[in-house]
Parts: C-alpha cells; structure tokens; sequence
C-alpha cells in the first residue's frame, strides 16, 4: 500500500487556522466531501465520535484523526497543514500543525491498520515533516507525501 493509493492530490490542503478541534474536523470533513463524496457531517460525527474514546494527537505537532464510515468502498485520506497551529490534547502537550485524516469502510479490518500504520510510520520521520512545515503549497506536500513513502518502502 502506497499513500498515493489513499489520498487524492485534491485533498490536500493548507489552512490558515482552526479555533478548535472540532473546527479543524469538520475541515477534514469538507474536504472528504470535495474529494471522495463523504457525507460530511457523518464524516464529522465520526471524526468526533472516535476522537471521544481519546484524543488521535500522536505527538511532535502531528495529528491521526480517523473514523470508519458506512457507504465507503475503500480507505481514504485528507491531509491538512495549519498555518496556525492548535491546540489539540495530544499525548506529549505539544500543538498540532499536520493532520491527515484517514477514513475507511465500517467493515474494513486489517486495510484500515495497515493505512495507519502506513500513514503514521511516513509522518513520523523527521525529514518528512521538515518538508512539509517548509511547504505551504498543496501539490508540492502531494508530492512530498507520496514520493517519500516510496522511498521509505525498502
């Protein structure tokens, strides 16, 4: 599985800011819309639903907001850069600027973990991030996010 099999090019953005944490997935959830046709307010309840059993902040600015869906054929992300970075209850204190929201069927099981995993082991690389906080135009974080799995992949 490679990034540029889950995520549109569409649906990465920049924003400027978000109030609060309920305002950046309900972002995630537009772009869903945009992009891959979600029903964006499930995609929102979804988002907040998951994000209620604990917070999907992972750390060093990054956070992993996920949510299964109904009606959803195949695993789907959104990739947002916040200008602003927010507040966010992540698990080291630290305020969230990256977020890649991954959605996936209701019955999806190892496809949605290994989209996880995938995801969270590309933004977890120092460089990578690097790249994308120095970037603030969305085909170029694409083509950060994508051409750098690849190369992380052997």
């Amino acid at each position: 599985m490679e990034l540029s099999s889950i995520l549109d090019s569409g649906a990465v953005k920049v924003i400027a800011s978000a109030s609060s944490k309920k305002r950046l997935f309900q972002e995630l959830a537009d772009i869903a819309q945009s992009s891959y046709g979600l029903d964006a307010q499930k995609t929102l309840e979804a988002l907040l639903e998951r994000e209620s059993l604990g917070p999907t902040g992972v750390g060093h600015g990054v956070a992993l907001p996920h949510a299964r869906l109904e009606d959803l054929e195949n695993v789907v992300g959104v990739f947002v850069l916040l200008e602003k970075p927010l507040d966010f209850g992540s698990v080291d204190r630290q305020p969230v600027d990256i977020a890649f929201g991954l959605f996936a069927p209701e019955q999806a099981g190892v496809e949605h973990l290994k989209a996880l995993a995938l995801v969270s082991r590309t933004l977890r690389e120092t460089s990578v991030l690097t790249k994308l906080r120095a970037n603030p135009d969305g085909a170029t974080l694409y083509t950060i996010l994508t051409e750098d799995h690849s190369v992380q992949a052997a």
